[in-house]
């Protein structure tokens, strides 16, 4: 059995979710951890971010409920307005950090998540990843290479399909897959006890 985290970089719930996800992961050193992408902001959706009226009501939710923190960084980008939030971009940030690092790719996903909603960098920008992987001790103009590579937007075309999939329509979405068989562990957010108590209801 493993372990699969759907999320979208660009996702304040997923942002909200990454404490949980971290306790969890600490207390199952033994599940392997899938990371996949979800496509939250594609096609039509990259609009200006003042074009989503809700997103500092919801981030004002997120923070109450999970004690998520949003940055200085990122309060400018909203004040602005302008910013334009691509997971496209972002998915292929994703499969760049996942490739040089699969073992630490819950970790990264977090990192990545942190440069946005904390500092307010852009994910869509090489200096972003550039930044991030050396921070993590990785070789960072190989990861900058793959971020810009063709095959990262495969990659990132092959985890929205991998979304799809798996049914998964919200995030962040926990999953436990074992071979065909796919059970929930959390929609939106959980406790880690609230997941451990559907991990040990697998067994």
């Amino acid at each position: 059995m493993k372990l699969v985290h759907v999320f979208d970089a660009y996702c304040g719930w997923s942002h909200g979710f990454s404490p949980t996800l971290r306790e969890v992961v600490s207390r199952h050193p033994e599940l392997p951890v899938e990371v996949v992408s979800g496509g939250l902001f594609t096609g039509g959706r990259r609009v200006p971010i003042r074009e989503f009226g809700y997103v500092q009501g919801a981030n004002a939710q997120i923070a109450e409920l999970t004690g998520a923190e949003f940055g200085e960084g990122y309060e400018r980008l909203i004040a602005d307005g302008s910013f334009v939030m691509d997971s496209e971009a972002a998915a292929r940030g994703v499969a760049a950090l996942r490739g040089s690092a699969p073992e630490r790719a819950v970790e990264l996903a977090i990192g990545l998540q942190t440069a946005f909603y904390v500092d307010g960098l852009s994910l869509s920008d090489p200096a972003t990843y550039r930044n991030l992987a050396a921070a993590a001790g990785l070789d960072a103009e190989a990861v900058v290479a793959a971020f810009q590579a063709p095959e990262a937007q495969t990659e990132a075309e092959a985890d929205f399909r991998r979304t799809a999939d798996l049914g998964v329509t919200g995030f962040p979405t926990l999953l436990a897959v074992d071979g065909e068989r796919v059970f929930p562990l959390a929609r939106g957010r959980a406790t880690a006890d609230e997941i451990d108590r559907r991990l040990a209801s697998l067994s």
